[in-house]
């Protein structure tokens, strides 16, 4: 057995659906949870897997997050135990921790997603629809994409996934003055159903649009920062019982 000895437990390892190649279908706050893991993994690899402090905490945090939510511990343990038994995540002990810690496995149950899709699902997860442009600037710093074509081309084969597309595109139009996407993880949407993009996008900015753009991406960077250091300091106290 490795160094993290796996604890199966809520029937961690069964496919929720009832035919082998359909995709789990996730309640929000499991896609919440699992856009949580999926993040800290790549931005916060020392602090990962999280304890259920942590991801508590990456749920709900202010920054990052579309809609901002107030989930109680025991809504996030329960959705943590529902992506073990859709085969999306488990539950894990490490030598020398004093408490258990959660991981996602995506990998598992997609095993030919590339670490740029699932980027681009974790920020569509994470903050509801968003523009091909979007999806570009929030995902730098879990996977960089090298311009906008990359992004649509992985966008492109998250949408003609099969068995079934992870991504639906949602055209311009009803109020929405541009082409946005969002995941369907948690089942189809209906296109009348969406709201129009928020006005940051859907109305040009007056001014000098990329340094606005620019320093809202530092702004996200620092509240980033500031979290994970509050998460180090939350699972230290933790383990030293404080």
């Amino acid at each position: 057995m490795s160094e993290d000895e796996i604890e199966d437990e809520g029937g961690a390892g069964v496919i929720s659906s009832t035919e082998e190649s359909k995709i789990p279908q996730l309640t929000f706050a499991e896609s919440r949870v699992l856009g949580c893991l999926l993040e800290k993994e790549a931005t916060t690899p020392d602090n990962y897997p999280l304890t259920l402090n942590s991801l508590h905490s990456a749920c709900n945090q202010s920054s990052n997050r579309h809609p901002v939510t107030d989930l109680g511990t025991d809504e996030v343990s329960e959705a943590m135990e529902g992506l073990r038994y859709k085969n999306l995540g488990l539950l894990v002990h490490q030598a020398g921790a004093r408490v258990p810690k959660n991981k996602h496995t995506m990998e598992d149950e997609f095993p030919y997603m590339t670490k740029s899709q699932m980027a681009i699902l974790c920020v569509l997860m994470l903050r509801g629809q968003q523009t091909a442009g979007e999806i570009r600037q929030r995902t730098e710093r879990m996977h960089p994409f090298s311009d906008l074509e990359a992004v649509e081309n992985q966008l492109e084969a998250l949408i003609n996934n099969k068995p079934e597309p992870l991504v639906k595109r949602i055209p311009a139009g009803g109020g929405r003055r541009v082409e946005t996407f969002v995941h369907l993880l948690c089942g189809d949407v209906e296109i009348q159903d969406i709201a129009p993009v928020h006005a940051a996008v859907a109305a040009p900015a007056k001014a000098a649009p990329g340094r606005i753009e620019e320093l809202e991406h530092e702004v996200a960077e620092l509240k980033e920062t500031v979290i994970g250091l509050k998460t180090e300091i939350d699972d230290i106290r933790q383990q030293l019982g404080i």
